[in-house]
């Protein structure tokens, strides 16, 4: 289990024991996006970190960019930064943004 793997987990269980406590429901809403939105760029990120793993125009392209050699913290920070830059909608949107994005393009596009 790598640490974004752990954060996940741990938001998970922090979310079941809110609602095993009947805690706030706005709170574990929150926190219930939050980790559907860290699930969804670990998804891309570890997607692409494979990808890159065959590829290595796309290692290239990701020290080109400024983000250094390929690993996945690097890969992660690269999916984090270009999924803020999407065009701001409601969470569901987001996250499907997110999950629909084609990061290994993004990272080819301009490299």
């Amino acid at each position: 289990m790598d640490d974004y793997q752990k954060e996940i987990s741990d938001l998970e269980r922090q979310i079941e024991d809110l609602v095993e406590a009947e805690g706030d429901r706005e709170t574990i809403a929150d926190l219930s996006m939050q980790a559907e939105i860290l699930k969804v760029l670990y998804a891309q990120a570890r997607e692409l970190f494979d990808r890159g793993a065959e590829d290595p125009e796309l290692r290239h392209a990701l020290k080109l960019k400024g983000y250094g050699d390929w690993n996945l913290d690097n890969v992660y920070a690269f999916v984090y930064e270009r999924a803020v830059e999407l065009p701001p909608t409601a969470h569901q949107a987001f996250v499907g943004g997110i999950r629909d994005a084609d990061f290994a393009a993004i990272l080819e596009e301009s490299a």
